[in-house]
């Protein structure tokens, strides 16, 4: 099985085939949408400490944090989806 890794960031990385959507971590919906998942035990915390830059949501239903820019994240995404 072949899978193609995002990397999101200080030596995290997850399934590119199995992300929803990159998105900004600022706006009320996402904030909200974060401390849902935090409640629900569905949160992931991959900022090792630093400031959340982006949300990404996975087709598990998971939320991943990052520390990483959302665009950045995006571009490295595009980058990988291209190069297959």
């Amino acid at each position: 099985m072949d899978q193609n890794l995002l990397n999101i960031g200080f030596g995290n990385t997850v399934a590119a085939e199995r992300v929803i959507a990159i998105v900004s971590p600022n706006s009320a919906p996402m904030k909200r949408l974060k401390d849902e998942a935090k409640d629900e035990k569905r949160l992931i915390d991959a900022t090792h400490g630093r400031r959340t830059r982006s949300i990404i949501v996975m087709d598990s239903n998971h939320i991943v944090l990052s520390a990483i820019q959302a665009e950045t994240i995006s571009q490295r995404y595009t980058t990988l989806k291209g190069s297959t």
